[in-house]
């Protein structure tokens, strides 16, 4: 922090009400707000209001107004509500010769002003957005020292010092891992399939119990084949660098309708520079042989097989439907297969579970000694059934903390792992992050070009996401819709979206 920018006040320890509102008194700065109070209560269901706020939703949260900041073109006021209508007033000047942007210095006033009256630091600091090595990767590119960057993060952002050594070590893994795609020229195919044995209790993913739609099914690859027929026409000049088929659960399809799928896959694409060819079969209930042998016969390079935990009682409560037994299963038919890079995915805060329960799980999986790693902090959605949950039992039950991080790091290095991309949603537990590990020579590229957004990613299916990347870095997307119906209904206009974006590159 630099003085020109914060003037410091002296802070009272703060007591907050479940509901936690905040009048903001100018628009555009919601998000950063937002993110910020709610790292620092994730128990609160925060609210944020300004001006564009209608008179309905003000009369209705007014009185569980707590913050209420007050902007003007030299700085900022807060005024934190306390018992009895007490009020204190903290105030910001911005310095324009600071160097630094009036919101990354509010940023920070923010963030001091909310660590002082709660008492804690962030593990991330003021950083709100899902990409944190982003700053770090950028500050190599321009040549700049680890110490620079270590420097910058802490003092600019208040990032602890073991996240700060976390980013530039991914970042410059990645920046080697990237060194070999095609940004110009090039591009990465994302296949949705929308299907899950059962909806997982935290999951807010365009997801479809596939019980209820086995009849959509075909339809359903149809249209998915009619989209790949036109993004390979229309990039038939460009380099295919990965492919990613994900869901979903892709493994819900049955094993004829992979192989048509994957079949379609091989014969439109050009294959001959793809890096990386990744298939999940997260859900080891939708695993069969038979799936895996289709798998492996069409050169999958790259599987995942997801636990998410190794306590039979947690798989329960989250609605996996599945045993411990069967992920092991899975795990062992994949490997006398031949498949030899499987991922494992992990989820830390899950309801109920605690450190002895986190270690238990990392021990399971280093006896099974997979090629890759993925940890991820529990993220609390909105959409999902967790949040009903969370009302029913208490945001306490969900414990993810450094030590639970600590416990996964370690299996990982045991394993002889090392952390290769990193990324972190809204709302996460204990506002930790989520964090790949895997062998050398197995990292997940697809898992970083996604976060990194250095190169076009074309997305088929219902409810992805194509991200087109233009010269000079520039995004744009398009979308298609969720429904698996609409979707099949309105394949044409999820193809006329694509062209119409496709035609900026023209």
């Amino acid at each position: 922090m630099e003085e020109a920018c914060f003037c410091t006040c002296s802070f009272a320890e703060r007591e907050l009400m479940v509901m936690l509102a905040v009048w903001i008194d100018k628009a555009n700065f919601e998000y950063d707000v937002h993110s910020i109070v709610k790292a620092f209560y994730p128990e609160e269901t925060v609210k944020v209001l300004t001006p564009e706020t209608g008179e309905q939703k003000m009369e209705e949260y007014k009185g569980d107004v707590k913050l209420q900041i007050l902007l003007s073109d030299d700085g900022a006021q807060m005024v934190v509500q306390g018992d009895a209508d007490a009020a204190e007033n903290y105030s910001w000047s911005w310095d324009r010769q600071c160097g630094d942007t009036y919101k990354d210095c509010f940023k920070r006033f923010l963030y001091e002003s909310l660590s002082h009256i709660t008492g804690k630091t962030l593990p991330w600091g003021n950083l709100t957005g899902i990409r944190p090595t982003k700053i770090a990767y950028g500050m190599l590119e321009e040549g700049k020292s680890e110490d620079e960057i270590l420097t910058y993060l802490e003092k600019k952002h208040f990032v602890s010092d073991e996240k700060s050594n976390l980013s530039i070590d991914i970042a410059k893994r990645e920046r080697e891992l990237l060194s070999g795609v095609h940004y110009e020229g090039g591009y990465s195919l994302y296949i949705g399939i929308p299907f899950c044995p059962t909806t997982c209790l935290y999951c807010s993913f365009t997801s479809f119990a596939i019980g209820a739609y086995r009849k959509q099914v075909d339809d359903y690859v149809d249209c998915l084949i009619k989209e790949m027929e036109y993004v390979s026409k229309r990039y038939a000049d460009k380099i295919l660098d990965s492919v990613y088929i994900g869901g979903g659960t892709p493994t819900t399809l049955e094993a004829h309708q992979l192989d048509r799928l994957i079949g379609k896959v091989k014969e439109l694409f050009d294959f001959s520079q793809v890096k990386e060819f990744t298939v999940e079969a997260g859900r080891p209930d939708s695993v069969t042989e038979e799936k895996l042998q289709v798998l492996y016969r069409h050169g999958a390079t790259r599987i995942s097989i997801n636990p998410q935990t190794m306590k039979q009682e947690t798989l329960d409560l989250i609605g996996r439907r599945h045993t411990v037994e069967q992920v092991v299963e899975a795990y062992q038919i994949a490997r006398k297969i031949g498949f030899d890079n499987i991922n494992m995915d992990l989820i830390l805060g899950l309801p109920g579970e605690t450190p002895e329960d986190v270690q238990r799980t990392i021990d399971r999986v280093v006896e099974l000694a997979p090629d890759s790693l993925t940890v991820h902090s529990l993220a609390i959605k909105r959409a999902s059934r967790l949040s009903q949950w969370i009302q029913e039992n208490g945001i306490s039950a969900l414990q993810n903390t450094d030590e639970t991080m600590a416990i996964a790091a370690a299996g990982a290095k045991r394993l002889g792992m090392e952390p290769y991309y990193l990324y972190r949603q809204k709302n996460m537990s204990g506002n930790f992050e989520n964090v790949g590990y895997a062998h050398p020579g197995k990292f997940g590229l697809y898992n970083i070009l996604i976060m990194e957004e250095k190169q076009t990613i074309v997305a088929l299916g219902a409810g992805s996401i194509t991200k087109l990347v233009l010269p000079g870095g520039r995004i744009e997307r398009t979308d298609n819709v969720k429904d698996v119906k609409l979707y099949i209904e309105k394949i044409d206009e999820m193809i006329e979206r694509k062209e119409q974006l496709f035609s900026l590159e023209e």
